[in-house]
């Protein structure tokens, strides 16, 4: 039944698409946090209120997110083999999903800011709180909830993004599914890479569901 699968070449696969997503997940939520915030601060009527500011975030991140991945990541080689050296493997596909992924991580993270009551950010700014207080000790721990909600859609995203990063040499699950599943017509490979692809999003989910019902106060 599986008598074009190479378990030693699927398991090899399953830790590159672990390696793309866990690398490209963390500089992700480093760049997508702040980015966020500074949307949320610089709108209008906001702590730090700045239309210039904001108008140019907010271009920047809806041309990023608006360039299909797919074109995004022929438009990046000859950025990704300048940071990195190659465009190839885990490592050249690490930029191209950090740049597609973060703009949108952003704008959820500026979502989950915006629901936070503004009772709290009143309160904390009567006790005299600076802007970077509140951002801390306020905005972040009530959009909490939101911020993880959101780290696992685009976790979930990226999943989709590493299979699609196999046309271009990325490796990993997508690449098995694109070189043997498709060219190949291998059909055993292309459900085994879909199988696996499916339950490492149930397992994402399931842990971002979890991490969500314990921070959340409700």
């Amino acid at each position: 039944m599986f008598a074009n699968v190479d378990w030693a070449d699927i398991g090899k696969a399953t830790i590159d698409t672990l390696l793309m997503l866990g690398g490209s997940m963390v500089l992700t939520v480093i760049l997508g946090v702040p980015l966020g915030v500074l949307l949320y601060l610089s709108g209008k009527g906001r702590l730090a209120a700045n239309p210039v500011l904001n108008a140019l975030l907010s271009f920047v991140v809806n041309v990023l997110r608006s360039v299909p991945f797919i074109i995004l990541l022929i438009v990046m080689l000859p950025v990704t083999v300048l940071l990195v050296g190659t465009s190839l493997g885990v490592a050249g596909a690490i930029p191209p999903l950090v740049v597609g992924a973060a703009p949108f991580y952003a704008r959820l993270v500026e979502t989950a800011l915006r629901e936070v009551d503004k009772g709290v950010v009143e309160a904390t700014q009567a006790m005299g709180g600076s802007t970077f207080q509140i951002v801390t000790r306020a905005l972040l721990p009530e959009a909490m909830p939101g911020i993880i909600a959101g780290a696992t859609v685009t976790a979930i995203a990226l999943v989709s993004y590493t299979a699609m990063a196999g046309v271009v040499g990325a490796g990993g699950l997508g690449d098995l599914a694109i070189r043997f599943g498709y060219q190949r017509f291998q059909t055993d490979v292309m459900a085994v890479t879909v199988v696996l692809l499916l339950i490492l999003v149930q397992i994402l989910q399931m842990i971002g569901d979890r991490l969500v019902a314990k921070v959340s106060h409700r």
